[in-house]
C-alpha cells in the first residue's frame, strides 16, 4: 500500500455533503443576526470577528459543534460567514449552518488557524472573545493572523443576545412547555423505594419524546434531569445519585429540555408523602419571595434592585442567611456545557435595566444545613418574558405543597 505524503494533503478543504438541513430559525432570523453583529463590529472598528465559543457560533450560524478536544470557529467580515470545522464531522457542520462552511485537516498541526486566516485575512482588526479564548489559543491566532490589534467582542454580543427576537421567545416558549412535560413525568414516578437515578430518566425520557414530537427535524442532544432529595438537595447543581427515596424526604424536580442549544427550565420543591411543620414554613416563606420577586420584573427596573428587594423580603423573615446564589439568570443559547449571559442575572453586582424583549428566570434558593429543622434546599424557579408593562409568566407547572407533596 501506498502512501500519500503530508505535503500532497490539503490544509483545508470544503465538504458541502448532501443539502442544508432545517434549522430552528428562518435564514431571515440568521441575517438579521449578522446585520446587528456587523453594525456592531463597525462600532468597535472591527475588520474579522473570530468566534470560538458553541453559544456564539450557534447563535450567528445555527451549528452546535461538539468539540471532544479540537477548537472550532466561525469567522465574520464585511462580507463571509464562515464555519470552521475539523474532518470528523464531514459535512454535518455545513447541513446545521445556514452560512459557509471549511472543513479543516488534522495532518498538520494548527490547521484549524490557517483556515481561520484564510477567512479572515492577515493585519486585519480581530474581534475576539475574551470569556473563552485560551491563552494558548489566543496566541496562536496572534501568530497566523498577525492582527493589527485586537478587540474583545464578548461584552457586545453578549448585550445582543440578551434581547430576544420573537421567534427566540417562540422557541424557548415551546422548551418552557417541554420542561413541564418532564415536570409531571417525574411527579407521576415519585414514591418510596425508586431511585433519584430512576426518577430522573422518567423525566427525560418524556421530555426528549415530547421534543422529538414538536421539532421532527431537529438534532436530539443535550436534555437533562438533575433530580435530588435528602441531603442531595442543598446544592442547584447537584448531580442524580442512587439514592433510594424515603418517606418524608425532600425533592428537588430540575427539568432542562435543549433545543437546538436553547436552554430551559424548570424547578420544583416537593417532598414524599408529607413535609414536617418545620420544613413547611420553610419552603412557604420561599414560595413567598418567588412570588413577590416575579412581580418586581418589569421594565425600568435593574438587577441590583430587584436582588435588593428580594434580599429585603427575606431578611425581615430571618431567611437571608440561607440564600446561597442570585435569584435569577437569562435564558437563550447556553447550557451547562456552554453560554451565559452574565450581565442579565438577578444579582448585587449587576446593573442591567430590564427590557421588553429579555427572558429572565426567578428562582430563589433557600438552603438550611443538614441538622437543622427543615433542612434541605428550597427552589422554585419560573421563566418570564418581559413585556412593555410586565412580565408574562410561561412556565405552567404548579408550585407549592399543594401540588408538590406526592408519593
Amino acid at each position: 500500500m501506498t502512501t500519500q505524503s503530508t505535503s500532497a494533503r490539503p490544509d483545508m478543504y470544503r465538504f458541502h455533503n448532501g443539502e442544508k438541513s432545517p434549522l430552528p430559525f428562518d435564514v431571515s432570523e440568521y441575517e438579521a443576526r449578522l446585520e446587528e453583529l456587523r453594525e456592531r463590529m463597525e462600532a468597535a472598528g472591527v475588520t474579522a470577528a473570530v468566534f470560538t465559543s458553541m453559544h456564539n457560533i450557534a447563535y450567528y450560524s445555527g451549528f452546535l459543534y461538539c468539540a471532544f478536544g479540537r477548537p472550532y470557529g466561525l469567522v465574520v467580515t464585511e462580507t463571509d460567514c464562515v464555519t470552521i470545522s475539523a474532518g470528523i464531522d464531514a459535512g454535518q457542520p455545513w447541513r446545521r449552518s445556514f452560512c459557509d462552511n471549511i472543513t479543516y485537516t488534522d495532518w498538520q498541526r494548527d490547521n484549524f488557524w490557517r483556515a481561520v486566516a484564510h477567512v479572515a485575512g492577515k493585519n486585519q482588526i480581530i474581534g475576539y472573545e475574551g470569556d473563552h479564548l485560551t491563552l494558548m489559543q489566543r496566541d496562536k491566532l496572534e501568530d497566523f493572523l498577525n492582527p493589527l490589534t485586537m478587540v474583545d467582542l464578548f461584552e457586545t454580543t453578549m448585550r445582543q443576545r440578551m434581547h430576544k427576537s420573537e421567534a427566540e421567545i417562540t422557541l424557548i416558549r415551546a422548551g418552557a412547555a417541554v420542561a413541564d412535560v418532564g415536570g409531571y413525568a417525574i411527579r407521576d414516578a415519585i414514591r418510596p423505594g425508586v431511585r433519584e437515578l430512576d426518577v430522573a430518566m422518567a423525566g427525560r425520557d418524556a421530555m426528549e419524546l415530547e421534543i422529538a414530537g414538536r421539532f421532527p427535524d431537529a438534532e436530539y442532544r443535550d436534555t437533562w434531569v438533575w433530580f435530588q432529595s435528602g441531603l442531595n438537595t442543598d446544592g442547584a447543581h447537584n448531580p442524580v445519585t442512587g439514592r433510594v427515596l424515603e418517606h418524608g424526604d425532600i425533592l428537588s424536580l430540575n427539568t432542562f429540555p435543549m433545543i437546538s442549544g436553547y436552554y430551559t427550565a424548570l424547578e420544583r420543591t416537593l417532598f414524599v408523602g408529607e413535609a414536617d411543620p418545620a420544613s413547611l414554613a420553610i419552603w412557604e416563606a420561599n414560595v413567598a419571595a418567588h412570588e413577590y420577586g416575579i412581580s418586581l420584573l418589569r421594565p425600568g427596573v435593574s438587577c441590583a434592585d430587584v436582588t435588593a428587594q428580594i434580599n429585603a423580603f427575606l431578611e425581615e423573615r430571618d431567611m437571608l442567611q440561607y440564600r446561597t446564589f442570585g435569584y435569577g439568570h437569562s435564558f437563550g443559547v447556553l447550557s451547562h456545557f456552554y453560554g451565559r449571559e452574565a450581565g442579565l442575572e438577578l444579582r448585587e453586582d449587576i446593573d442591567t435595566v430590564l427590557e421588553p424583549g429579555m427572558v429572565i428566570s426567578m428562582e430563589p434558593m433557600l438552603t438550611i444545613p443538614q441538622g437543622a429543622p427543615g433542612a434541605g434546599g428550597y427552589r422554585e424557579h419560573d421563566i418570564l418574558v418581559i413585556g412593555e408593562d410586565g412580565n408574562e409568566n410561561i412556565t405552567g407547572y404548579p408550585y407549592g405543597p399543594a401540588f408538590n407533596i406526592v408519593g
